[in-house]
């Protein structure tokens, strides 16, 4: 097809609305009728997810909302920990299912009536756990037949499932109107490979393998973030990231209370939680949200009415002992798609248990970050690429 008309623009005063490809779309609709911010999600998350499975050789899976990413991971097999945070199944994912449940697990309440992409064929592992999610769509280069059959029974039937071509090519220039006004560039083709961590001016120089992953991991996701952004990843995959933010440091606090919060929902206190087994996953996402992210006075609004969501009132989760389990974590990579511009970016970093940093450099305060890098033997690397995405 060479046009679809859609439901109506980014608002449903703004009609008509379609998309069109001189050489024909790249991608077929097979349930459901698209809207413009689900294509616009589904085409930036696709070509996030091919990216992450060039680099990394892994199935990966993206969940999108409003055109940035609120996760992104690849398919590493999930801890019995981060299962349960993640309110994985029982039995054995498949490494395309355990991509997806990482990266909706990244930020559970930012993917809630997400846009879910994968870089393989959608399996029947993987249409079970959406069957459970509030997701409006999913792009993939294929399904299987009992994938199908799951998908199109979602939001009575109105699920939109989307078909990738994998051997599109898209043209090397990208246009887009404002105001009456057309915008040409050539696409954004940089490669994100470990050539852009060979720069490491800070004195400890050392970036294992995991580590250099996790920051390809984190600079290619912030490729297909609308920036100013920040990505925090560990364990092959993105744990906070933040979006959209005119100050760097408010990226860097915005993604690292993100990535404090997916720790501190693996904690023993959020696990033990005493939900009642009637609780849906949105709200007990809030609660969780609530409990691990609030103060004194959120809690209090949580317990007010605590018989609804739990057994027995649980007991308060205090300032002091989520600082005392945040300073147990160490090892998590951080990228940013432009400079630091100061040594307060790392200093809140340090905060969420970062241990390496991939960041652009050419700031004329190079020097204080490097120091402030120094002085918690943080290895940082300069990739002296931009990645700003608009």
């Amino acid at each position: 097809m060479n046009e679809i008309a859609l439901k109506y623009g980014c608002n449903p005063n703004q009609t008509p609305a379609r998309v069109y490809a001189d050489g024909g779309l790249p991608f077929t609709v097979l349930n459901g009728r698209p809207g413009y911010i689900n294509l616009l999600d589904a085409l930036n998350s696709w070509q996030l997810v091919r990216e992450l499975k060039e680099m990394s050789g892994l199935p990966a899976a993206a969940s999108f909302k409003h055109v940035s990413p609120a996760g992104a991971a690849l398919g590493l097999p999930l801890t019995e920990t981060l299962a349960r945070a993640t309110h994985a199944p029982k039995g054995e994912l498949s490494p395309v299912a355990c991509a997806y449940v990482r990266a909706r697990g990244a930020d559970r309440m930012s993917s809630y009536g997400d846009f879910a992409a994968v870089s393989d064929i959608c399996d029947e592992s993987l249409a079970e756990f959406l069957r459970g999610e509030v997701s409006d769509g999913i792009i993939a280069p294929g399904y299987t037949e009992k994938a199908l059959e799951i998908l199109k029974s979602k939001r009575k039937g109105g699920y939109l499932i989307l078909q990738m071509d994998e051997s599109y090519a898209p043209p090397a220039l990208e246009r887009k109107d404002v105001y009456g006004v057309t915008f040409e560039q050539q696409r954004n083709e940089v490669a994100i490979t470990e050539d852009c961590l060979t720069d490491r001016p800070t004195a400890n120089k050392d970036i294992p393998a995991e580590a250099r992953r996790d920051l390809l991991l984190a600079l290619i996701t912030l490729k297909y973030t609308q920036s100013n952004s920040v990505c925090y990843a560990v364990d092959g995959q993105a744990i906070g990231v933040g979006a959209g933010q005119q100050s760097r440091v408010h990226c860097t606090r915005l993604a690292g209370n993100k990535a404090d919060i997916w720790q501190l929902r693996q904690s023993p206190q959020v696990l033990a939680l005493p939900f009642k087994d009637d609780v849906r996953r949105p709200d007990r996402d809030n609660a969780i949200d609530v409990y691990t992210a609030g103060d004194e006075d959120d809690y209090a609004l949580l317990t007010a009415d605590w018989q609804r969501l739990f057994t027995e009132k649980p007991a308060p989760f205090t300032r002091a002992e989520k600082r005392a389990y945040l300073r147990t974590v160490k090892g998590v990579a951080l990228g940013s798609d432009a400079f630091f511009p100061f040594g307060d970016n790392v200093e809140r970093a340090h905060q969420s248990g970062v241990s390496y940093i991939a960041q652009s450099g050419g700031s004329i305060r190079d020097d204080n970050v490097i120091e402030t890098c120094d002085k918690y033997g943080i290895a940082m690397a300069m990739t002296h690429i931009r990645l700003f995405h608009h």
